[in-house]
């Protein structure tokens, strides 16, 4: 496993930022910086883009060239600590891509997520047997051990929505009515991928929405799927992580979380609202597919 997908996401990207924020108000270069930590350049590129683990010793030496209060050192070297721990996703080893770690590490920190999508079950919503059935024609060569690590990777992801401690975020979803029709070859299994929805959408931080074709095309429909995710205000001034927007595609996946690209994505989201009927409105076309199929 590389630098770059061990550690903990949040309090990589919390350091970095507070990290650069130290050393711009100590007036001292990149340059200067990596000088005095006896480093390359790249290393501290690295450790203030939040993209790898940070040694407490390096920590407490750039504390020590910023000159920062003791109480700012304690917090630093908090975040350092938090860095080195590693998720639960990585005893999953290379199944779990470096770009999708990242995302498990933000999800499993987020306290809101908002998600559109036009094609398939969410991963946090689906069935084991519609996940086995999605990984199968996506790996047609992979062999069913690496198959059923991916399955349970995502059964796993799904303990958030019931979890205690932390409290479990709210799950936003709007779905086209397209994902509910377009069914997988065992027709039972779909049947009760459906009737999953129903019993997802019965917890008291899910909201399941779908977008009826009769609603017209949305402003997503030029954005494609996507998820919008919230996070909890630092302690102390580690910055918070900023409202980031996930897109994945085939080979990898892109996370924007500027002011004018997430405002974006919130206009999308508004659209999405707009359009589509409220929750009860929408157990009742999910009900009344799931007797089509009967």
């Amino acid at each position: 496993m590389t630098d770059a997908t061990s550690g903990s996401t949040v309090p990589r990207r919390q350091l970095g930022r507070l990290l650069t924020q130290l050393r711009e108000d100590a007036s001292v270069s990149l340059d200067a910086a990596a000088e005095g930590l006896d480093c390359s350049r790249q290393k501290m590129w690295r450790i203030e883009k939040g993209l790898v683990p940070v040694r407490v010793v390096d920590a407490r030496a750039m504390c020590e060239l910023y000159q920062v209060s003791g109480e700012m050192k304690t917090i630093v070297t908090g975040l350092a600590k938090e860095t080195r721990a590693k998720g639960w996703w990585h005893s999953y080893g290379d199944v779990v891509p470096s770009w999708f770690s990242l995302y498990v590490g933000l999800e499993s920190s987020a306290t809101t997520l908002r998600q559109y999508d036009a094609e398939l079950i969410p991963g946090l919503l689906q069935t084991r047997e519609y996940a086995a059935e999605l990984f199968l024609r996506k790996n047609p060569t992979m062999t069913g051990a690496e198959r059923e690590k991916l399955v349970e990777v995502r059964m796993q992801r799904q303990h958030i929505l019931v979890r205690r401690l932390p409290s479990a975020p709210t799950l936003k979803v709007v779905l086209s009515e397209a994902v509910l029709r377009r069914t997988i070859p065992d027709r039972h299994a779909m049947a009760g991928q459906l009737r999953h929805l129903l019993d997802m959408a019965a917890l008291p931080n899910v909201s399941l929405r779908v977008l009826p074709f009769t609603a017209g095309p949305p402003l997503a429909s030029e954005t494609g799927t996507f998820v919008m995710l919230g996070f909890p205000q630092a302690f102390g001034r580690a910055s918070t992580e900023p409202t980031t927007v996930y897109l994945e595609n085939i080979t990898g996946a892109l996370y924007l979380d500027k002011p004018a690209e997430v405002a974006a994505y919130d206009r999308v989201w508004a659209d999405l609202e707009t359009l589509a009927p409220d929750e009860a409105a929408s157990e009742k076309l999910i009900k009344a597919i799931i007797e089509e199929r009967a």
